[in-house]
């Protein structure tokens, strides 16, 4: 089992499960738990309750109560030797009861799996615990879904605690932040520090400064960054800008900066005289007055941004097809840039590069009257020729460039064997990006096998290797060319044909610093592969990015900024972080700390601005600033926390110290930090009377325990089976820049119970989330499981051929091809509702995604067990009964 005994920091540690019967058997009561075990249990089981340390764990009595939950009985029951054995999996009481009823739904012929929790015994607990009867993060998230779908959230200072990430609702912003763009771990901060580290909370928050907006929400106002245009400064001590939650005196003459808590004169230009509730008379009419969030258009204006094609044309390109393919992937882009001529598309500056060993550089000028190919061969010391025309609006080069990656293919069918690393395109495109003055994007694609930046050459001749003891940790070299992007703009995306693997190399470091994206394909050999690269192509190009971007982040007096966690080169400073670029699904994680008490009455602000350069080269700042409360109880600052913002605070944090520390590390840092917040609950904050058997938990962290469980269980801090280095480092590099609805979704994906219709039927109800487990799974249903970087498609053994028919144009269960898959169009309603949910989720995932087909009982079905987050993984991780049951027992430990 994962779950390690946890010893340090607790009097008589636990050792372990040692002693608790194997035969434990489940006893549950439908609806709700009775407030004491039945009077035998005690007088049988009275011993092993006052039992000492070293004995068999404390059996949990069941337990009822206003926002608790409870842990099942569990007990033991000897049965008769001419007694029937009950149904059970490894000794665990299964509850399965046989009869017609089971069969009703079968196809004719029949089904040979009657339950396919009988067939799971990893979603069984060992303990005897009844999933069903633990919190689940799927009726939290409808219960959520339902009280504030088709409402409009009023974010304000003082408001209530916002949706749940993963909850779509209309956000109005009143003076504060809205949650798309800032989510607290905590909206009642302690007010002293010795609270703070009493909770074992961490006060945090989730900073999304580009999160997109709504088609039917405002967008955030615009001022010019100039007195004359009616624009008020921030404060001129510590640089933080103007919010509505500065404090005026002297009828506006000064305001007092709850940052620093410095008093600033404000200049006769901006002067605009208070009203009776001490606040600006024109305060409606300026957006810095009014709004938590706006955004400042300064003054000067710098190039605009380039975006750079570099295209592999060594043998292994040729050999294997995907040059030609790229080349007529990329006209195909540029037909649809073209198309959006009304736009800002057209003002677009694009260049193009080829490269083996040497660079192929293409003046496409205008002036030209065709053109012309340079070719650089000294790649270490790499100098342009030329600069002009490397980089030429779109509307100047469109039919020279489309002419050029026609002659492509056909110039390199004599290439020689002889490729290039992925670093050379990037070295030159800084190089033009220099010489132009400008930030930009650059796509390589690269079909030769990653080369190893890692390995050396010794004295003697033979390979060593450089890298460092943690597989996370990038090279060197890696962070020193990714500084140059940084201080340069950038942003490198790496499309990647070759799935060799030579030494462990992972070819994206570079990307992941620079804000760009990694892009494996297996060879663009398939039809999925070659849809996914021109949905990757699209994404790339259409996305809305910020470039040279610049974050501060200012906190009230008293709190300190002593952590950031995302995907860009740490510095020194916390408070002030530099970023190639960032798009609106990029997220960063800010750690506070107390430096000082807090003051109740005038809560705690934060601010971050973000000082960027868009596809126009105008240089613009964002501000959002959110009022987040102080109180002196322990039970408002955990009635105010939101499991999902803990779930990303805590992954963005566990995985930027993966790069020093050893996994193993981490997850018991994880599962010592959630124990002894919930003894600390249970011992501070718990008002009623409770048992030892009782599992006590705040009202919105009931599903904490599971998302934390899963994080345990995630690739990254507990590696697969199957799970390569690459695979760790890939899956790592997009979760550490996720906001908090999609690393909620990625630790507890979207399990969808598709409608299953008669031969019939056309009107189908809709798709029905249920719990990730393989308890949930009917083996004559149809299951769509979603996350940010999965789609996968569960055919039941037991699907009607009419519902087979529909979907698939097939009757035959065997006949259905696993794996990869593209579904057929067709005119039926099952076929038309799969398609449309498809489409929808696709529309809202940061990365394009394949549709994967598993079959029950095959080889394909491998795929959805790491989805299933409440069974037992099958790398070890633990289930959640038993996580959940760990946690209890050792919580209780504290307590003693």
């Amino acid at each position: 089992m994962d779950v390690p005994a946890v010893t340090h920091g607790y009097e008589n540690g636990w050792q372990g499960y040692a002693g608790w019967p194997e035969g434990a058997h489940l006893t549950s009561t439908p609806g709700a738990f009775p407030s004491s075990p039945p009077a035998e249990f005690h007088a049988q089981y009275q011993g092993l309750h006052n039992g000492p340390v070293g004995a068999a764990p404390e059996v949990p009595p069941p337990f009822c109560g206003t926002g608790r939950t409870a842990l099942p009985s569990v007990r033991s029951q000897r049965q008769p030797a001419w007694a029937p054995s009950p149904p059970c999996i490894n000794g665990l009481f299964n509850g399965l009861h046989l009869d017609s009823s089971n069969y009703s739904h079968l196809p004719a012929g029949g089904c040979p799996y009657l339950d396919h929790s009988v067939s799971s015994p990893s979603c069984e607990s060992r303990y005897g615990l009844d999933p069903k009867l633990l919190p689940s993060a799927v009726q939290i998230m409808q219960d959520d879904k339902a009280e504030w779908e088709g409402k409009v959230f009023a974010s304000e200072p003082t408001g209530p605690l916002p949706p749940l990430a993963t909850t779509d609702c209309l956000m109005e912003d009143r003076g504060s932040a809205s949650p798309h763009f800032i989510r607290c771990t905590s909206y009642a901060f302690p007010s002293q520090a010795a609270a703070a580290q009493q909770s074992h909370l961490p006060l945090g928050a989730i900073v999304a400064p580009l999160a997109r907006l709504k088609e039917t929400e405002c967008p955030l106002p615009v001022c010019v960054a100039a007195m004359d245009k009616g624009h008020i400064p921030g404060c001129g001590v510590c640089g933080a800008h103007m919010c509505p939650f500065m404090a005026w005196q002297d009828c506006g003459q000064r305001f007092c900066c709850p940052f620093c808590g410095n008093l600033n004169e404000v200049p006769w230009q901006s002067y605009q005289p208070t009203g009776c509730q001490g606040k600006r008379v024109d305060s409606e009419e300026n957006p810095e007055l009014s709004w938590g969030s706006y955004e400042v258009l300064e003054m000067q204006k710098g190039q605009p941004p380039g975006l750079l094609l570099a295209v592999d044309v060594s043998s292994a390109a040729v050999r294997g097809g995907q040059l030609e393919l790229v080349c007529q992937q990329l006209r195909m882009l540029l037909g649809f840039l073209t198309r959006d001529e009304a736009g800002d598309q057209s003002d677009l500056r694009l260049g193009l590069m080829t490269y083996d060993r040497k660079v192929h550089l293409y003046d496409l000028s205008p002036a030209l009257s065709r053109p012309h190919m340079m070719v650089v061969m000294d790649t270490e010391e790499l100098e342009l020729p030329v600069w002009a025309g490397l980089l030429v609006p779109l509307r100047d080069c469109r039919d020279s460039l489309d002419s050029v990656l026609q002659q492509v293919p056909r110039l390199a069918m004599e290439a020689e064997d002889n490729p290039g690393s992925q670093e050379l395109p990037i070295r030159a495109a800084l190089r033009i990006f220099q010489a132009l003055g400008c930030p930009g994007k650059l796509l390589v694609f690269h079909a030769a096998p990653p080369s190893d930046v890692t390995l050396t050459r010794g004295p003697s001749g033979f390979l060593r290797s450089a890298k460092p003891k943690s597989v996370f940790q990038p090279p060197d070299a890696c962070i020193s060319l990714a500084k140059e992007c940084v201080s340069q703009g950038c942003s490198v995306h790496l499309f990647l044909f070759s799935q060799q693997d030579v030494g462990s190399a992972w070819p994206g470091h570079t990307t992941h610093f620079t804000g760009g994206g990694f892009f494996p394909y297996n060879g663009l050999q398939s039809e999925v592969d070659r849809e996914q690269l021109n949905r990757d192509l699209r994404r790339c190009v259409e996305t809305n990015t910020a470039y040279k971007a610049q974050l501060r982040v200012f906190v009230s007096k008293g709190l300190r900024v002593s952590g950031c966690y995302g995907a860009f080169i740490p510095g020194p400073d916390p408070t002030h972080v530099s970023m190639t670029a960032l798009d609106g699904s990029t997220a960063l994680a800010l750690e506070f700390s107390h430096d000082g008490p807090l003051d109740d009455r005038r809560g705690v602000v934060i601010q971050a601005a973000l000082s960027y350069t868009n596809a126009k080269g105008e240089r613009r700042t964002q501000i959002h600033s959110l009022g987040v409360n102080c109180s002196n109880d322990l039970l408002d600052t955990f009635r105010s926390c939101q499991a999902q913002t803990l779930l990303t605070f805590y992954c963005k944090k566990m995985y930027a110290r993966a790069l020093e520390r050893p996994p193993q590390e981490l997850r018991e840092e994880l599962q010592v930090e959630v124990t002894r917040a919930l003894a600390c609950y249970r011992k501070h904050c718990c008002s009623s009377v409770v048992t030892h058997g009782q599992l006590v938990l705040p009202q919105f962290l009931k599903a904490f325990p599971v998302y934390l469980n899963s994080l345990r269980k995630s690739e990254v801090l507990l590696p697969g089976l199957r799970s390569s280095i690459p695979q760790r480092l890939q899956l790592r590099s997009r979760l550490v820049s996720m906001d908090a609805r999609s690393t909620a979704l990625y630790f507890y994906p979207l399990l969808l119970q598709l409608p299953v219709p008669a031969e019939e039927c056309a009107d189908l109800a809709p798709a029905e989330p249920v719990r990730c487990s393989a308890s949930s799974l009917d083996p004559a249903g149809l299951y769509l499981a979603h996350g940010p970087l999965v789609l996968l498609l569960w055919v039941g053994r037991c699907v009607s051929p009419g519902a087979l028919r529909q979907l698939f144009n097939t009757t035959s269960f065997s006949l259905l091809p696993p794996g990869e898959a593209c579904l057929p169009v067709l005119d039926t309603p099952l076929s038309v509702c799969v398609r449309s949910l498809i489409e929808t989720l696709q529309s809202h995932a940061p990365y394009s995604l394949k549709l994967l087909v598993a079959k029950q009982g095959e080889v394909s079905e491998e795929v959805i067990q790491p989805l299933l987050v409440e069974d037992k993984s099958p790398n070890g991780g633990a289930s959640y009964p038993d996580f959940l049951y760990h946690l209890h027992v050792n919580s209780m430990r504290l307590l003693l």
